[in-house]
């Protein structure tokens, strides 16, 4: 992809949108089986998306505290390669975060809890400034140039 042609292309960022929730949801899924599902009988849907779970007296409410801070570390490394550009990273992210808003509180109702808005946004700023950063170094790489030498 070449950076210097600005082309709207409103597929290619839908696409990427649906690719980085997808891959958001898979590492959160991942990290709440190993932190969460160790400890509770049954694995649902109540602890992606009811705001309920994000509690600082249970273990288990730290345990799916972990796994938001978690999948925004992961997230930060999906955006490195589905995004690839510094400048676009907040955008996504906002976008991944306002999409998961939206999800929580038609599941279980506007988040109520202080601890869940706190963790979501701390993940949020997690996520796009470690994207940034991760972007940015890869955008500075110096270009690979191979020299052929004439057998003269």
């Amino acid at each position: 992809m070449f950076y210097g042609s600005v082309v709207w292309d409103p597929w290619l960022i839908v696409a990427q949108i649906v690719c980085l929730q997808c891959l958001y949801y898979l590492a959160l899924g991942v990290f709440l089986s190993i932190l969460v599902g160790t400890r509770v009988s049954k694995m649902s849907l109540v602890y992606f998306f009811d705001y309920a779970t994000v509690d600082a007296s249970t273990v288990i409410g730290w345990g799916v505290m972990s796994s938001i801070f978690f999948s925004s570390i992961a997230g930060a490394g999906f955006l490195v390669y589905l995004v690839e550009r510094a400048k676009k990273c907040l955008d996504f992210c906002a976008t991944l975060y306002i999409v998961h808003l939206f999800i929580c509180t038609i599941y279980g109702g506007w988040p109520a809890s202080i601890t869940w808005w706190v963790v979501n946004l701390t993940g949020l700023a997690a996520m796009a400034l470690l994207g940034e950063y991760l972007c940015m170094r890869r955008e500075m790489r110096e270009i690979p140039i191979s020299r052929l030498r004439s057998s003269a």
